[in-house]
């Protein structure tokens, strides 16, 4: 679902609106096409349960989506929010000088994503390598004038991450 829903709609011949979202009984039928069958039921507790929030489902209960994380287009309609004082991003060692050079990128998404605790974002890191997590300044960011958002699963979001606001226990930055 995490796949469709964020990535590649069309391999399960669905279309997103322009917010995200598609008929519950669509994706429903795009998974029994891909060979992945789900009854609804399924699906409602896979939104409940999900560790990471991944989905949100309409007040109607009609319609999915995906909470954060797209790579395809699509457009938010998260309002503006003031972040903590500091949020964390978990990414791998290896990463460290392009990161400290260029700063934070969304890379392949929408969005930079930062956690509220630096657990998290071991977790995150981990995936990608050793972990590191990086302490992002968002106080400071904000009163610069960078945008955050936070998504309905808690993940704060920004469009990128000068290095300057950006340090990491033992460096330097």
């Amino acid at each position: 679902m995490s796949y469709l829903l964020r990535h590649a709609p069309e391999d399960a011949g669905l279309t997103l609106d322009i917010g995200g979202w598609v008929d519950v009984a669509d994706l429903l039928a795009g998974l029994a096409r891909g060979g992945t069958p789900m009854s609804e039921d399924e699906l409602r507790t896979v939104v409940e349960t999900n560790d990471k929030k991944r989905f949100t489902l309409s007040e109607d209960g009609l319609r999915i989506r995906a909470a954060q994380g797209h790579s395809v287009q699509i457009e938010s309609d998260l309002v503006a929010a003031r972040p903590p004082d500091v949020l964390f991003h978990g990414t791998a060692a290896k990463t460290l000088d392009v990161i400290f050079a260029e700063g934070l990128k969304p890379m392949s998404r929408l969005h930079v994503h930062l956690s509220l605790d630096a657990e998290t974002a071991v977790k995150v890191g981990q995936r990608h390598g050793k972990p590191i997590v990086l302490t992002v300044h968002t106080k400071q960011m904000a009163e610069d004038g960078h945008e955050f958002f936070q998504a309905d699963n808690g993940v704060w979001l920004t469009a990128s991450v000068p290095p300057q606001y950006l340090t990491f226990e033992g460096s330097e930055s």
